[in-house]
């Protein structure tokens, strides 16, 4: 048995002693032969190099939920007066090389130095268009967050940001930010990895946000297998009043839907889950698979139709846009 060089813990349903494994659903692995095949007779459509957005410059905090779109899977989440962000990538690739590797189309919708006072990272794994380490450095220097993420993640953080806030959890666990905030890990159908041999060495997860004002749910990256997740987390926590759920990176299907949903898939949790309102995310930004780079919002609108939802309920999120959640004063 391999040496787990991220963790060390005890057999459970989800972690077999050496790597972790999305229980119950399918497979996410993939060989080096099927990344050939996907390579060779892959659709791989032709992204623009730029897209042009308007970035938004956020208020320093926030009691009813705001949130604005950064970009891809970074997201910042301001609600009951403390400030949260998601995955955050500020950096010019999704890669851990400068020079190669998926580079960003859009601008962040935030410029950097137009953040509010940090408080919270939330980080639900280890790849690259993910966790940034080279972002997590200049937040770690400027605002010194709390930075919360699954079971092995944290090595990978420690060893890169010297001196940083870490919390570590397993799915279900619950952290408590401050008496009345608390953020749950919840399951994802995904995985892990930062280089070879590594797979699955490090957890996955999604995020749910307990506040007195809006209970907020973070997806992270998965795939929809049978939905047992969906439904489970659900019955654990209720419905959420604000889902945020990817709808992009799915092509080709048969290599990615394991692992990644489709916006079909994704209106498929909508359904499960049943938010107030859902932000899409994973979707726009840096070019990881073959769909064209409008596709997600177009099939997420004809998904939706499809399934009788009227479309302001889930909207496909892009970069400086922000979403308000309604008074309830």
């Amino acid at each position: 048995m391999a040496r787990n060089r991220y963790y060390t813990g005890p057999v459970s349903d989800h972690f077999d002693g050496e790597r972790f494994h999305p229980h119950g659903q399918p497979s996410t692995d993939r060989s080096f032969r099927d990344i050939l095949k996907w390579r060779r007779e892959g659709q791989r459509a032709r992204w623009p190099k730029h897209v042009p957005i308007e970035p938004s410059v956020p208020p320093e905090r926030s009691d009813a939920a705001r949130l604005t779109m950064v970009g891809h899977a970074s997201v910042l989440i301001q609600v009951a007066g403390l400030n949260l962000l998601t995955d955050p990538v500020w950096s010019d690739r999704a890669s851990p090389l400068r020079f190669a590797g998926p580079r960003r189309v859009t601008a962040p919708g935030i410029a950097f130095d137009h953040l509010p006072p940090i408080d919270a990272v939330l980080i639900s794994h280890n790849h690259y268009d993910h966790l940034d380490t080279v972002t997590l450095r200049k937040l770690h220097k400027r605002h010194r967050p709390r930075m919360v993420m699954p079971l092995g993640t944290d090595a990978t953080v420690r060893k890169a940001v010297r001196g940083a806030r870490i919390e570590i959890g397993d799915w279900h666990d619950r952290i408590a930010l401050t008496p009345e905030i608390s953020v749950t890990l919840t399951p994802a159908n995904h995985w892990s990895a930062r280089g070879l041999g590594d797979r699955r060495m490090a957890l996955w997860s999604g995020f749910w946000i307990d506040t007195p004002q809006s209970r907020i749910w973070f997806a992270g990256d998965t795939g929809y297998g049978d939905g047992a997740i969906f439904r489970d987390i659900r019955a654990r926590h209720g419905a959420p009043d604000i889902a945020v759920i990817p709808i992009g990176a799915y092509e080709p299907r048969w290599f990615m839907q394991p692992q990644h949903v489709a916006p079909e898939e994704a209106v498929r949790i909508f359904t499960d889950i049943g938010p107030a309102q859902a932000l899409g995310c994973h979707w726009g930004t840096f070019q990881l698979t073959d769909e064209p780079r409008e596709e997600p919002p177009t099939l997420l609108g004809q998904s939706l139709a499809a399934s009788g939802i009227a479309a302001d309920r889930f909207r496909a999120f892009a970069p400086g846009e922000v979403y308000l959640a309604p008074s309830t004063g």
